[in-house]
């Protein structure tokens, strides 16, 4: 009886207003950047948008570790990813302005993908090696005033909830960038919303901000040092995202 009442829900009343704000938050988040206020635009839309969407989804919100952050320095967040649920949990709530890395497949969204140019976000293109080299180049460009951005490592969900292989590109972008990777665990997301389901399940969530890990120091002098420091950037920020997950995830 409780999943018909919510399904109900979900399609009369979540679905038309998800829609609804999420079209007036693409608008003022296009015009306002192209007006000159990206710094202001290419956030708080999205933060206040995905809060409501957490609220209208019924999904309670916890966050730990928020006063580990400084807000004056640009850093790099990496997270395990387990739903669509983490973008609305990491956007809303974690408090600092964010550019979020994108697949190139997402700027055909009508709307919401033009109000992603515009607010600034980076779209990755990994097609050759020349494309992966600019996409740090204006990853660079755009992460200043204390912005930062947002990757997941895994590259994609999980499909059981636990984590999956990290990838190497949020780690090579910290060193190129000189920039601290701040590893973040979210727990409660793959509950609402697995990567083959249609329907939402209210649960609750939780956010946990760990100890920033500084690449400033980093040295390399070729691709064999390269290759065994981001691995071992790897392995400490997986071991602290891992530190937070429920047992039910680890």
């Amino acid at each position: 009886m409780k999943h018909a009442i919510f399904f109900l829900y979900q399609f009369l009343i979540w679905l038309p207003v998800f829609f609804a704000i999420t079209i007036l938050t693409a608008l003022i988040t296009s015009i306002g950047c192209l007006c000159g206020g990206e710094r202001i635009f290419s956030y708080y839309p999205g933060a206040i948008w995905s809060k409501l969407v957490c609220i209208i989804s019924l999904c309670p919100v916890k966050v730990i570790g928020k006063e580990k952050l400084n807000r004056r320095q640009s850093c790099i967040f990496v997270s395990n990813h387990q739903s669509s649920y983490d973008i609305f949990l990491i956007y809303g709530y974690i408090g600092q302005a964010i550019k979020w890395v994108m697949k190139q497949s997402l700027r055909k969204i009508p709307l919401v993908g033009y109000a992603c140019e515009c607010a600034g976000f980076i779209f990755v293109d990994n097609s050759s090696a020349q494309a992966a080299a600019k996409t740090i180049r204006v990853a660079e460009s755009k992460l200043v005033n204390g912005a930062s951005v947002v990757i997941f490592p895994e590259g994609s969900r999980t499909q059981t909830g636990k984590m999956g292989k990290f990838k190497k590109g949020a780690y090579q972008m910290a060193i190129d960038l000189k920039l601290p990777i701040v590893p973040v665990t979210i727990n409660g997301s793959f509950n609402i919303l697995p990567i083959h389901s249609c329907l939402i399940r209210p649960h609750k969530m939780e956010l946990v901000i760990h100890d920033p890990i500084e690449t400033a120091s980093i040295q390399v002098e070729n691709i064999r040092e390269a290759a065994l420091k981001i691995q071992e950037l790897i392995d400490k920020s997986r071991a602290k995202i891992e530190s937070g997950l429920w047992e039910e995830y680890r």
